[in-house]
């Protein structure tokens, strides 16, 4: 059996390695995309393109202005003069957020009053407005303890004697900075592994077909499972090297801290390779052409893998039937091991249930394509 299964993987490296340029886009194509899509999606919003609106023209309001101006998140471009400029303002787009200082805001600052600022909004995409509602929020949180302690300075109060109802200190692990690039990037790795380890198998049984080749492997001793397992194994070997390529450039393009085990994370990936390509195996099996396996590969991968997986959207917000859809997208799993190991640094005793579930995965995609094709000319 071992003999024949070597034949095999022989042929398939004899293959592989007779068209170079092939080989050498499958194995860059990936990192140019990891690139490409890792520096283009990004959720961070910085330098929010600000106006203000001062109707109190005080040393105070003043501070508030220069204090915007000091914050990473916005950028002032604009000073408005009347309010029925704000309208105009958002519809040609010169401002996303626009803060309105009220007449009164010097004198509530100095009387030790709760001074009151407006920030209008543009809701015209709601993703910017969502988080610039937080940035704002955290400003000016930061601004009332400020005041609230000058205020209680020149009271002569102590300073743990500050008027604080609720002392709200929160903290977010793993991500403190909550940097999108940790998020997206190691599931963007399992989208485009998933991509390109399946489009790598989907073409390995039907271009056997269309070349006429594929008699010669049916009047041959092999076994269907031989041929299967002859046939994936050296694409699994091709497509490390992309894992490696791309891991590292996750890590030193962009940063992602690896807290966990860099063999837990190889063994994982050889995982997600096996189950993957298994995928892509049975589509070569079922398809009659190259074209159709192409597309179909394409289609099957692609797609489930952006909007299914949990690399963009929560699944917990889908609805109940797609949530079950989940289950049959390899991607879902693997990304969950990628955010374990690279931010977590969790260990096997948390990845066990993704990781069965890719090996369970693999099997029946391989026992399939193994029914599936027939010694039969």
């Amino acid at each position: 059996m071992w003999r024949r299964m070597r034949a095999v993987m022989r042929k398939e490296f004899i293959h592989i390695f007779r068209d170079i340029r092939t080989l050498a886009v499958v194995i860059v194509l990936p990192v140019l995309m990891l690139i490409l899509y890792g520096y283009a999606i990004n959720l961070d919003v910085r330098h929010l393109r600000t106006a203000v609106l001062d109707e109190n023209k005080t040393p105070a309001s003043r501070e508030f202005i220069r204090s915007l101006q000091h914050n990473e998140y916005f950028d002032v471009v604009q000073y408005l003069d009347r309010p029925a400029q704000v309208d105009t303002l958002f519809a040609r787009g010169g401002a996303k957020l626009v803060f309105v200082i009220p007449r009164g805001f010097g004198r509530d600052v100095a009387s030790g009053r709760s001074p009151q600022v407006q920030a209008l909004i543009d809701g015209s995409d709601s993703t910017t407005a969502t988080i610039a509602q937080s940035y704002v929020s955290g400003f000016i949180q930061a601004l009332s303890v400020e005041y609230a302690r000058r205020h209680a300075s020149r009271a002569g109060l102590p300073a743990e004697r500050l008027s604080v109802p609720i002392d709200f200190q929160p903290r977010v692990w793993y991500n403190p900075e909550m940097k999108s690039t940790y998020f997206i990037v190691p599931g963007l790795i399992a989208v485009i592994l998933m991509q390109i380890s399946a489009l790598l198998t989907s073409l390995t049984i039907v271009r056997e077909r269309e070349r006429g080749t594929i008699e010669q492997l049916v009047v041959s001793p092999i076994m269907p499972h031989e041929l299967m397992i002859g046939k994936i194994v050296p694409y699994v070997l091709i497509a490390f090297a992309d894992v490696l390529l791309v891991l590292a450039s996750g890590r030193l393009l962009f940063g992602v801290p690896l807290r966990g085990s860099v063999v837990l994370l190889l063994v994982h990936s050889a995982v997600f390779l096996f189950a993957s390509m298994g995928i892509g195996l049975l589509i070569s099996v079922v398809a009659r052409t190259q074209l159709v396996a192409f597309i179909a590969a394409m289609l099957g991968t692609m797609l489930p893998s952006v909007l299914l997986s949990g690399f963009m959207f929560p699944i917990s917000a889908m609805p109940q039937a797609l949530q079950y859809l989940t289950y049959l997208i390899p991607a879902r799993y693997f990304i969950v091991i990628l955010r374990g190991i690279f931010l977590k640094g969790v260990g096997p005793e948390v990845l066990w249930k993704p990781a069965l579930s890719l090996i369970v995965f693999g099997l029946v995609a391989i026992a399939v394509s193994t029914r599936r094709f027939r010694k039969r000319l």
